[in-house]
């Protein structure tokens, strides 16, 4: 019976239980808290802010800018003769090396002058007996001109006698022309340089027989100091380039593309006098002073022409501008680092420059890269390029 109306109870839990359920419970409440926390405005974003546009940005510059004309130009020699032979004889000596420098009246060639010699003197020859001749028979005139005047002799065997002496005069005449006819054909001998020059290749060499007036030259010079660099122009620049020569003497600059380039100063010294119709295009040649043989004929040269140096030109780099569906434009960042896009006219570029006509003032700030995140109104990040940073 006692052990029936002995009540049953729930046994004690055990010290410390519900203290640790207490604090699992905050444990896994806490994460919670916090974000409910962050998203009714805790913190000083708020989600779905973006965030900025790192970008890099220069500053629009007002400069002076060259005007200036670009063309691909080939070089010239200032004169070339190709050298032949007036006389025909057996070539004897070659007075210089394959492209060597020569002067004016330097002996390139001789030629065989023994048979030219021989003729000299055979019209010097020919020259004394007709001058013996001729005095003989002046003096026959001037006898019979006293005698004529007294009737001691015939009209008619006086007159033949002025008549033998006139004839003997041409014939002195004639001879001396041969004479010297001979003697140039003997200084034809020796053929000399008629230019400063270049000399070329040598297409005869000493003891052929040359054959006057060859259409195959000896030797081809080239004066490549100075020297020409022909270049053409589109005739839309042409009206520009004559208003601009005709107030100075325009400087032409021609650079190799070998490496490193070499680059030379001329002026601007022909203009063609009339328009390729096939092209569109006008020739025009620069001087070249060429002392230090930078230039050389036949060579293929980068020709920049310069009209004048305009002054205070707005110049940003030419990768700031973009092209839209309205024209070109830049990206602009105010005081409040907030981009803006802003349309601009460019006049045309100048070493890796745009020239800007207008939209843009000088000071300005413009964004150089980092273009393709950004909106009007972004807030931007402004870094450092590559190269600038340490």
């Amino acid at each position: 019976m006692s052990a029936l109306s002995t009540p049953r109870t729930s046994p004690r839990p055990a010290p410390g239980f519900r203290v640790s359920i207490r604090r699992s419970a905050a444990a896994l409440l806490a994460p919670v808290v916090a974000l409910l926390f962050a998203s009714c405005g805790g913190g000083e974003k708020t989600v779905g802010q973006p965030p900025s546009v790192p970008v890099t940005v220069t500053k629009a510059a007002a400069r002076d800018v060259p005007l200036q004309v670009t063309a691909i130009g080939s070089v010239e020699a200032y004169s070339t003769v190709q050298v032949t032979a007036l006389v025909t004889g057996q070539m004897m000596e070659a007075a210089f090396r394959e492209g060597q420098d020569v002067r004016k009246g330097d002996l390139l060639f001789t030629i065989d002058p023994r048979p030219f010699e021989f003729a000299v003197r055979q019209a010097e020859a020919a020259l004394a007996r007709d001058r013996a001749s001729l005095e003989n028979a002046e003096d026959d005139v001037t006898r019979y001109t006293e005698l004529a005047e007294k009737d001691y002799t015939t009209k008619e065997n006086f007159e033949q006698l002025k008549a033998d002496a006139e004839v003997l005069r041409a014939a002195v005449k004639g001879d001396e022309a041969a004479l010297d006819n001979a003697r140039l054909q003997l200084e034809h001998c020796s053929i000399r340089s008629p230019i400063n020059a270049r000399t070329g290749s040598l297409q005869v060499h000493p003891g052929n027989i040359v054959t006057a007036n060859s259409p195959t030259p000896l030797v081809v010079l080239n004066q490549v100091s100075p020297i020409y660099v022909s270049f053409s122009v589109t005739e839309q620049n042409l009206p520009e380039i004559r208003a601009y020569q005709a107030k100075k003497a325009l400087e032409v600059e021609a650079s190799s593309s070998g490496e490193p380039p070499k680059s030379a100063r001329g002026v601007l010294s022909f203009v063609d006098n009339a328009i390729d119709e096939a092209t569109g295009t006008i020739m025009l040649k620069a001087t070249f002073p060429n002392t230090d043989r930078t230039l050389w004929p036949g060579q293929y040269v980068n020709v920049v022409l310069t009209l004048a140096v305009e002054k205070d030109r707005l110049l940003v780099p030419s990768r700031c501008v973009q092209t839209g569906q309205s024209g070109q434009y830049v990206w602009v960042v105010g005081g409040d680092r907030k981009a803006a896009m802003r349309p601009v006219v460019v006049e045309r570029t100048y070493d890796q420059s745009a020239v800007i006509r207008s939209g843009l003032q000088a000071g300005e700030t413009v964004v150089t890269d980092g273009f393709l995140r950004l909106t009007a109104g972004a807030e931007v990040e402004i870094s450092k390029p590559a190269a600038e940073k340490s």
